[in-house]
């Protein structure tokens, strides 16, 4: 007799009110909006797609060089450059409403109220099942000092774009803070669904010859394996902290390193650097997860969520 083969494992994990068909997302500014990945990679098969930043106008972005690579990592100062909400609606949307995933915006600004009205548009999207606020963003109205650098400025500006959209809301955390754990508590209780965290470290790449910054705005983010420990410290310091759901992201390049995370409190992954090396890194590390699964004996993906033994 032939052995039966082995029963499949249910990947599908839910994100607050949304439900993903697995655990696999692209991050936010590292497949573009769509397009760029979908000739080397069926995007339907992932549990999610996350666009670039949309802001309210265009943004032209920094001045070139904007990339650096480093040891383990990349660096970018690319600036959130992206095309403004028309653009995006017009030209955008219509790829996103055939993806057959969920799609996720990843919506930035200047101010609140460009995070408000970039949210109340996209809120009618029939083509959007979320929406991921990245509070990384520059607020003019203070400075520069970023909204996501502390609580009060992280909950203000969940608070305002909860009150526009009905949308799952989730907001992508700086690791550039204190406490992630208190921005953490703070965005939860101005009515966040999710966290996704965590967002680039700052950094710098140095050019010894010349005796100077190799990127144009001398600092950018830091991706890439490189940060992926600082990542799972803060995934499991926010999911001890917060009772929403996390979405967990910095240096995924392995199936092992998505399950990581997943231990640690995330009910959902993104990989972002690892396509710029592998286009199709996103689905290798989906293979990989599911077969670890059939391997362990574990049924249900979600089921290791929040196992780690610590």
């Amino acid at each position: 007799m032939h052995p039966s083969p082995p029963s499949p494992v249910d990947l599908t994990v839910r994100i607050g009110p949304l439900t993903l068909a697995n655990p696999v997302m692209l991050a936010s500014g590292t497949a573009g909006y769509g397009p760029e990945l979908s000739g080397v990679l069926d995007l339907s098969s992932l549990g999610g797609f996350v666009t670039k930043g949309i802001a309210r106008e265009p943004w032209e972005g920094n001045s070139p060089p904007r990339l650096a690579e480093t040891h383990a990592g990349l660096l970018n100062a690319i600036g959130l450059q992206n095309v403004g909400l028309d653009r995006f609606l017009a030209e955008k949307v219509p790829f996103l409403r055939e993806l057959g995933t969920r799609v996720v915006v990843n919506v930035i600004g200047r101010t609140i109220e460009e995070y408000v009205e970039v949210s109340r548009a996209l809120d009618s999207c029939d083509a959007v099942d979320a929406l991921e606020l990245n509070v990384s963003c520059p607020n003019i109205k203070h400075g520069g000092i970023q909204f996501g650098t502390g609580p009060e400025g992280a909950s203000r500006v969940t608070a305002a774009v909860r009150a526009a959209t009905r949308k799952p809301l989730w907001v992508k955390l700086s690791p550039n803070v204190g406490d992630i754990a208190e921005v953490a508590r703070a965005v939860e209780g101005a009515g966040a669904d999710g966290l996704s965290l965590i967002n680039t470290l700052l950094g710098m790449a140095v050019d010894l010859d010349r005796r100077r910054p190799i990127l144009a705005n001398v600092h950018g983010g830091l991706s890439g394996p490189a940060i992926k420990p600082v990542a799972l410290r803060m995934v499991w310091q926010c999911f001890r902290a917060v009772g929403i759901p996390i979405v967990g992201m910095g240096g995924i390049w392995t199936a092992r390193d998505a399950l990581e995370f997943m231990v640690c409190g995330a009910r959902a992954v993104q990989v972002g650097t690892a396509s710029f090396a592998n286009p199709r890194a996103a689905a290798e590390v989906l293979d990989g997860m599911g077969q670890w699964c059939r391997d362990q004996g574990i049924p249900r993906i979600a089921d290791i969520v929040g196992t780690l033994e610590a």
